[in-house]
């Protein structure tokens, strides 16, 4: 197997160890994922594996995608397509499942998501910053302060923390323990939390 999957966050929940202790838990849809297509060193430079995540009608995707699906004998396409770049793809083929089975309980993952956007934020939200007086004539409240010096170097430092968009923004949780896997019921139980907001997508892979 690939070692990797998609998903999707259904939310987060608590359940008890053998031992009574409760473990904060995010539940995820993990697949089914189907391997839409192959990409090999000869014919594309890199070995990788195309694969689809949620069906969806032909007939609600652009023409390409179409053409693209029914090349590869697809019926319906799919809501999320991904493309994995593996060292060797001569034991997977095309139309081939990908299911939860391929993760054991106690195992470590890596999940990749995208944080909740917050929209357009000042640095006192996005950054922590203290804000100023309120009263006795002030007149900066929320305001970031000063950004740099005068006549040198005459510009302001990249990475200064100034108002901007917050959030939205790719987040890869390292080392998450595998807590439960339910292949039935596609299933896969995370110890701790995830980014993103409910339903949003996410890549699983195994720890390196």
């Amino acid at each position: 197997m690939i070692g990797r999957l998609l998903g999707r966050k259904l939310g987060m929940t608590r359940i008890f160890s053998a031992e009574g202790v409760a473990l904060p838990v995010t539940v995820i849809e993990a697949g089914p994922c189907y391997i839409v297509q192959k990409k090999s060193l000869a014919a594309d430079g890199y070995d990788a594996v195309q694969v689809g995540f949620i069906r969806k009608r032909l007939d609600k995707l652009t023409k390409p995608l179409q053409g693209h699906y029914e090349k590869h004998g697809f019926k319906s396409g799919f809501r999320f397509l991904k493309e994995f770049r593996l060292e060797s793809i001569s034991d997977l083929e095309v139309g081939q499942e990908l299911d939860v089975s391929q993760f054991e309980i106690g195992e470590r993952v890596d999940v990749v998501g995208f944080s909740k956007g917050r929209g357009f934020a000042g640095v006192i939200k996005r950054w922590g910053f203290q804000r100023g007086p309120e009263t006795h004539g002030s007149m900066s409240h929320r305001a970031p302060g000063s950004i740099g010096a005068s006549a040198y170097p005459s510009r302001v430092f990249k990475g200064k923390k100034l108002p901007g968009r917050m959030g939205n923004a790719r987040v890869t949780t390292l080392t998450l323990e595998v807590v439960d896997v339910r292949p039935e019921s596609n299933l896969l139980i995370l110890k701790g939390a995830v980014p993103g907001a409910r339903h949003g997508l996410l890549l699983i892979k195994k720890s390196e």
